[in-house]
């Protein structure tokens, strides 16, 4: 009967993962890794939430007993996005319209190797993202200017994935410290409608330049400009690049029931995102005049995260955990910027969308009971400030969740294997920006979601 239970979880798993790997909370994040600590409202700094540890606070990997730990799982989410023209009432919908659109997956992997004092872990998680499409009919692909149906796709998509090399080391019994050097890999497919007024307003702030760029404003009636890549697969982008990422972290035990932890992210150091591109100029005379080159994303990274956190066991069953995080989003997203380079002629444009994100501090609380030696329960809250300002909002990227409720359950098969599912709602979330160069049309977007995680473990 146990072998029928996990060759049922493996199979549920090994579909999830061939599903779109690419999701969006917290800005660019997702409020934990793995449905422990996702179904403790995201907590993770001083408590044991497995092998997902390493993407969190390594140091909490010696939390573990002695044994050999392999883990696969999935994270899902499931978002509802609604935008609306404040000027004319229409609204776009981000439904199934294409591979970039949700739902989204995001894979577990990871191997852990704990042995006295000592854990070694290496693991492949998705750690950020953002993906939406609005298809080809909505008032997103129409421009304000001379009002041209351009017919074309508005989208993005994201995905952050993170391959962490972690160890451990308990320096005494109440002392661990840990870290891990992790390769990151970023892509993006795009694809942007910006509208003459926005060209027109980035030029004026500096942020347009490059030797296309008189060609493209001598265009007779130009209404607008629009940048694609696209890989057309359910996972990846068109632009991409390795870098390196890391992290470190410590525990300490106050005392027998009470533990404390802190835990430093690095910001990514990832190289320039490049890949195939197409550039179309909008003409409400000529129509869609496409040019066909290279696109390069310049110094994208992903922010440096702090994170506090404690946990106190009540009972022998019960057990509350709480962490602060400080998300340093102002040092990582200022501005995107691209830039195109023509096939042939070698002409290039250049332009800086602002975004002008803010660091925000995000708060997590969760509790967990164990009701026997099968089942375990959890639940948790969490909260995140808005890092998007209004002025910097895009339909395209509506990264805007703030508050979520979470739970999640744990079901033993015995000592040395278990299933872990965790879900987390996230309330809706409206913001508006009526001001450019990020819109030129005054737009209201609305944002709520659900996720799910699911895991096995085995310990050998």
């Amino acid at each position: 009967m146990k072998t029928k239970y996990v060759a049922v979880a493996t199979g549920c798993l090994v579909v999830m993962l061939w599903g779109e790997k690419v999701w969006a909370t917290d800005a660019f994040n997702l409020i934990g890794h793995g449905p422990v600590s996702i179904g403790m409202g995201g907590t993770a700094a001083a408590y044991d939430i497995g092998p997902a540890g390493m993407m969190s606070n390594p140091a909490t990997l010696t939390f573990m007993p002695d044994g050999t730990y392999f883990l696969i799982g999935a994270d899902m989410v499931s978002a509802d996005l609604k935008v609306t023209s404040t000027a004319t009432g229409e609204t776009a919908n981000s439904y199934s319209r294409g591979r970039n659109n949700g739902p989204y997956f995001g894979p577990e992997f990871a191997f852990v190797w704990r042995k006295d004092r000592i854990a070694l872990g290496v693991g492949a998680y998705a750690t950020d993202g953002v993906g939406t499409q609005y298809g080809t009919d909505s008032f997103l692909s129409r421009t304000a200017t001379n009002n041209v149906d351009t017919g074309l796709d508005v989208f993005s998509r994201l995905l952050v994935m993170d391959i962490p090399f972690s160890v451990a080391y308990k320096v005494t019994d109440k002392l661990t410290i840990g870290g891990s050097i992790d390769a990151v890999w970023t892509s993006v497919n795009l694809g942007l409608l910006l509208d003459t007024t926005q060209i027109g307003a980035l030029a004026a702030q500096g942020r347009l330049s490059g030797g296309l760029v008189p060609a493209l404003l001598g265009i007779p009636q130009l209404s607008g400009g629009y940048l694609n890549f696209n890989n057309g697969k359910i996972a990846g982008g068109a632009a991409s690049a390795w870098g390196v990422g890391g992290r470190l972290g410590l525990t300490y035990a106050v005392n027998p029931t009470t533990r404390v932890g802190l835990a430093y992210q690095f910001k990514t150091s990832v190289g320039d995102l490049s890949g195939r591109s197409t550039l179309t100029a909008v003409s409400a005379v000529a129509g869609n005049i496409p040019l066909s080159g290279t696109v390069r994303l310049h110094d994208f990274q992903m922010p440096a995260t702090f994170t506090a956190g404690i946990s106190h066991d009540f009972t022998d069953r019960f057990t509350v955990a709480v962490d602060y995080q400080r998300v340093f989003w102002s040092g990582a997203m200022k501005d995107i910027q691209v830039g195109f380079t023509q096939d042939g002629t070698g002409q290039t444009l250049k332009l800086a969308l602002p975004f002008n994100y803010r660091d925000i501090n995000v708060f997590s609380i969760g509790g967990q009971y164990r009701y026997n030696e099968s089942w375990t329960f959890r639940a948790g809250f969490h909260y995140a400030q808005e890092a998007t300002p209004d002025a910097g909002l895009m339909a395209i990227l509506p990264a805007t969740p703030t508050t979520n409720v979470t739970a999640g359950t744990s079901y033993s098969f015995n000592q040395n294997m278990k299933v872990d599912i965790a879900l987390a709602y996230a309330f809706p979330k409206t913001l508006t920006n009526g001001s450019l160069p990020d819109t030129s049309v005054p737009i209201k977007v609305r944002h709520s979601q659900i996720a799910a995680s699911l895991a096995f473990t085995k310990r050998f």
